[in-house]
């Protein structure tokens, strides 16, 4: 048996379909996994052990079709439920099953903040694409495997970080859903903590805001400088780890890391918080105008950005940080 697993973006969503691979490998005998995505997320799948091959969109759609059709496949999983894999779908012509994306009822939750979506995680109704073919939860959460030559030693990390860190994932693809690097200084502060930011390029000059306001002994700025899996790496050894609603988040629960998720414009209950694995959400609850999008926005609509300026981080939470991270 050979089947087709469609997930085109982005680093979060393509960890939370692990379950699917690993469940899919490991309860149908002598099945054939094929991945699909696209060529910037290759090194999230490819020293994934439950997936036999893997394809990639490049450029054109038509090549990946060519490609995708020799295979001749049993069996397609649609877990992005777009207008590319409708067309791949269409042009293999075999069965395929689609994830129900809950479009009407977000919409509804986001436009007028009637709340119908069910208290079920993404994971799960990732897996229920696949009951049909006899599958079901085995309930190991998430996976992610990092390649030996990407493991980052702590040798390599300022001195001030090799017996310990936090790690605080500062990205988000929108700015809606990353705290204002006055407040991501506020809460370095108050963990009193060594504490590496990660991040992509993008993030680096707000993590320089931190360190200019902290110091480098007390912050090491890591936005920019590793790579996806090396900071997946970085993450793995952290002692705990605060995160936007973002990839990095995902990663952080596949290796059970305690997970402090910080919300701004988005909430949990679109269904994407830490999978299977201890997690604290820390989230502006006292505003109407959550959630104003289920992606994010390149600034807040309404101008004011209380959901991120105004987060409540109590002292409670900080102080249980610090007592995990010191035990």
């Amino acid at each position: 048996m050979k089947i087709l697993i469609l997930r085109f973006s982005s680093i979060g969503d393509i960890v939370l379909t692990t379950p699917v691979v690993r469940c899919l490998k490991q309860q149908l005998p002598g099945v054939s996994v094929h991945f699909c995505t696209k060529r910037a997320y290759q090194p999230l799948i490819e020293h994934n052990p439950h997936i036999g091959h893997r394809h990639y969109l490049d450029d054109r759609l038509p090549d990946l079709i060519r490609q995708l059709r020799a295979e001749r496949f049993d069996y397609v999983i649609d877990l992005h439920n777009n207008l590319r894999t409708r067309l791949i779908k269409t042009a293999l012509g075999v069965r395929s099953y689609t994830v129900d994306k809950l479009n009407l009822r977000k919409w509804l939750y986001v436009r007028f903040k009637v709340d119908v979506m069910p208290d079920l995680h993404i994971v799960d109704r990732y897996l229920a694409t696949v009951v049909p073919l006899g599958v079901r939860n085995d309930d190991l959460g998430l996976d992610h495997f990092i390649p030996d030559h990407e493991q980052v030693p702590f040798s390599s990390l300022p001195i001030t970080h090799q017996f310990g860190y936090v790690a605080y994932a500062i990205g988000g693809q929108h700015a809606t859903k990353r705290l204002p690097a006055s407040r991501m200084v506020d809460l370095c502060r108050q963990l009193n903590e060594p504490v590496i930011l990660l991040g992509g390029t993008n993030d680096r000059a707000a993590g320089e805001q931190v360190v200019a306001l902290l110091g480098s002994k007390r912050v090491y700025n890591a936005c920019g400088l590793y790579s996806i899996n090396q900071s997946a790496s970085l993450i793995q050894q952290a002692r705990m780890v605060f995160s936007h609603d973002t990839g990095l988040m995902h990663i952080a629960a596949a290796f059970q890391k305690t997970v402090y998720s910080i919300w701004g414009n988005t909430t949990p209950r679109l269904g994407m918080y830490p999978y299977k694995t201890k997690f604290i959400v820390l989230e502006n609850q006292t505003i109407h105008c959550r959630p104003c999008s289920k992606i994010g926005h390149d600034y807040c609509p309404l101008g004011h950005f209380r959901c991120m300026i105004d987060l409540p981080i109590p002292a409670d939470v900080l102080s249980s940080a610090q007592q995990k991270t010191i035990s």
